[in-house]
């Protein structure tokens, strides 16, 4: 069995190494996308693995099927890169990754508690031996009230690692948890909007949450609300934070993704002349803390995104296990 890797980052390359060596199955690496010129590099191949910038949507997906092509995984918890109608229709097996929520569960934590504390604009002040403290009193989190928006395992853990705070926590979510109502107060999205201090989003970027964050919904919230997201960025409009951070009614914003952000994450752009206007007018703002969509990024994680897509792959196409199939 072959498998074609791509964008692979040099600190995967150890895992897929493990995988090979275990599995048995041949898995050829490349740290590019997985592009329509990219495509002869599939040749002979029986599954594709990948992250978030290859699409694969239906002409790429027709030309993985035509080339033999039987399983596409994505090492990624979110997959609305790929086209899944299309993908069942061609009768390939989607897959996607899975690792323990802990880490982007206690990255969201930390982004609270930064734009509360006003990390941000402390640490600049300290760079230059500014050691004042006028404009950097923060709030306690006991005092607050955390909206939780999504509760499937992220958005669960969260809730559990804000417990020990003592804050009031809110939750919303389509299909409610016994586990999370121990801790939290499962309410609908208006009351969510209204009654909370920091709202942080957990929940996947299908067509019902496209922007489930703008200007009509941060209308609702209360006033100096904290937005954060460390699950999709298009969950947001860009315009609208930017719009609502100058009105001062966003009062900070921990971002580890934002909408637009395509040709810039995971990438060294230092050197570049770039023309994404909104991220860079939106991340000089004192109360936004931007991050390069590195929540997910532990050592654990990497290599379980790494063992699932390869383990995957090799349980439907060879075991014939299907319970890996992302349905």
């Amino acid at each position: 069995m072959r498998i074609a890797a791509f964008e692979v980052r040099d600190d995967e390359r150890p895992a897929f190494d493990e995988a090979a060596e275990r599995t048995g199955v041949r898995i050829e690496l490349h740290a590019g996308r997985l592009t329509p010129d990219a495509v002869p590099l599939v040749r002979g191949c029986d599954g594709v693995s990948a992250l978030g910038q290859s699409r694969f949507d239906a002409p790429m997906l027709e030309t993985l099927s035509r080339m033999g092509v039987r399983a596409v995984a994505t090492r990624t918890i979110g997959y609305n890169h790929i086209d899944l109608d299309e993908a069942r229709r061609l009768g390939i097996m989607v897959l996607n990754a899975d690792y323990a929520p802990n880490g982007v569960a206690e990255y969201t934590v930390m982004f609270i508690l930064l734009v509360l504390r006003n990390y941000k604009p402390a640490l600049w002040r300290g760079q230059v031996y500014d050691f004042s403290l006028k404009g950097l009193r923060g709030r306690e989190l006991r005092n607050l009230t955390v909206g939780v928006m999504g509760t499937g395992r992220i958005g669960a853990t969260v809730v559990e690692c804000l417990t020990g705070f003592g804050c009031r926590i809110l939750a919303y979510d389509p299909h409610p948890k016994a586990s999370v109502a121990e801790h939290a107060e499962y309410v609908d999205l208006e009351t969510l909007y209204a009654q909370s201090d920091v709202i942080t989003l957990h929940m996947p970027l299908l067509e019902s949450t496209h922007h489930i964050i703008n200007r009509e919904s941060i209308a609702r919230m209360k006033d100096g609300v904290v937005l954060v997201n460390c699950a999709r960025g298009e969950l947001m409009d860009l315009d609208a934070l930017i719009d609502n951070i100058e009105a001062e009614k966003i009062g900070g914003l921990g971002l580890d993704t934002v909408e637009t952000e395509g040709e810039l994450i995971h990438r060294d752009r230092r050197t570049d002349i770039l023309t994404n206007r909104g991220i860079a007018y939106l991340r000089q703002f004192p109360n936004v803390v931007m991050t390069q969509h590195m929540a997910f990024y532990t050592d654990a994680a990497v290599h379980s995104m790494v063992a699932c897509s390869v383990d995957g792959i090799k349980a439907v196409l060879e075991d014939g296990d299907f319970r890996t199939r992302l349905v």
